[in-house]
Formats: structure tokens, sequence, C-alpha cells
């Protein structure tokens, strides 16, 4: 059986709805509330590889806190991943892992492709 972990923010309703489409599909599922326990570069890293996206593709362009520090920069894959270590609520949710496979929930049904459906 695979592990399934969610990067999870509870606030947000395609986080709870993902989380809910999970456990329909799995009794255990490792939730990570990425802003109490925030991903270190190298996890984000290895999240980014697995989504096969480059690290700005994970970054929520429109919150504040993104146009306050980086609006009209050009970021690097290594200054989005810091960008996004230094303020976790730019990272994209939630993010789901399963096994060697991950997905954003955004819809949430992209968690389907996670258990092959």
């Amino acid at each position: 059986m695979e592990d399934t972990t969610i990067y999870h923010y509870a606030s947000c309703s395609k986080s709870r709805k993902t989380l809910g489409l999970l456990k329909a599909h799995t009794d255990e599922v490792k939730i990570i509330e990425y802003l109490k326990t925030p991903p270190t570069a190298a996890e984000l890293e290895k999240l980014v590889s697995m989504l096969g996206i480059r690290p700005v593709e994970l970054i929520r362009l429109g919150e504040p806190v993104f146009k306050e520090h980086f609006s009209g920069k050009n970021l690097t894959d290594g200054e989005a991943i810091q960008a996004m270590v230094d303020f976790p609520i730019l990272i994209e949710r939630p993010i789901v892992v399963r096994g060697k496979k991950a997905v954003i929930g955004r819809p949430p049904a992209n968690v389907e492709l996670l258990f092959g459906a």
C-alpha cells in the first residue's frame, strides 16, 4: 500500500474538499499543515520534481505577500524555492503525494489521478 500525504490548509475549501476525496480512497492520509510545519527547500524541490513543474508554477501569484515582495520580478528556480521557504503561504494548495506521484488538488478531482481513475 502506498503512503498518501496531503500538504493541507484547513481554511481553504479546495484543500478540505481534496482531503475528503482522499479519505474516500484510503483510511490513512498523512496530513501536513504546511503553514504550521513548512516544507524545507529540499522538500519543495522534491515536490516540484514530482509534480513536473518549475518552482514558480507552485507559487500563488495572487497572494498579497507575493505582490508586496516579488511583483514584477522574474524569479529563478532557486529564488522561487526560497520565496516559498520564507513565505509558506505562497505555496499552491493542496499538494497530494502518493508513492512517487504528486498532484495539485486544483481542482480537487485531480487526486483521482493518483488512484488510477
